[in-house]
């Protein structure tokens, strides 16, 4: 199994993420989850593997997750996933899944475990900014 993320690539943590998986060697499938959208089975098997519940990834800032109140505390981890299906924007990114796991790479020290192999040297975004410090450390 090779990697996958599911991809923003207007998010800086989600290019940020693809960055590091390209520098450990990896070739990801890259899943852009605004174009595609999201099933049901899709996040509840992702939600599982991460061992988060669909609150834990809800972006409880997005606009449409303020109007829908998805942060009152009766709604359910099913109508939070419902409305991810509807609007795909409210599921927190990056997430990659890898033959070690599957992680929400916000902070992106939760990615770092799942590579299959440490880190070796520095790694740098497209501005030059340190993403992992040459001890292997997430910045």
């Amino acid at each position: 199994m090779t990697a996958t993320i599911y991809h923003n690539p207007r998010c800086s943590k989600s290019r940020n993420a693809l960055t590091i998986l390209q520098a450990a060697g990896e070739a990801p499938d890259v899943v852009e989850y605004l174009k595609t959208g999201w099933t049901r089975d899709l996040l509840v098997s992702l939600f599982t593997e991460a061992g988060i519940t669909a609150r834990d990834a809800l972006r409880k800032g997005e606009t449409q997750a303020k109007e829908l109140g998805l942060s009152a505390p009766d709604v359910t981890d099913d109508q939070i996933i419902e409305a991810m299906i509807t609007h795909p924007v409210l599921v927190e990114r990056p997430i990659v899944r890898r033959p070690k796991g599957v992680a929400v790479c916000r902070p992106m020290s939760n990615l770092l475990p799942l590579l299959a192999q440490p880190l070796s040297g520095p790694v740098t975004d497209a501005k030059g900014k340190v993403l992992v410090d040459d001890q292997g450390n997430a910045l």
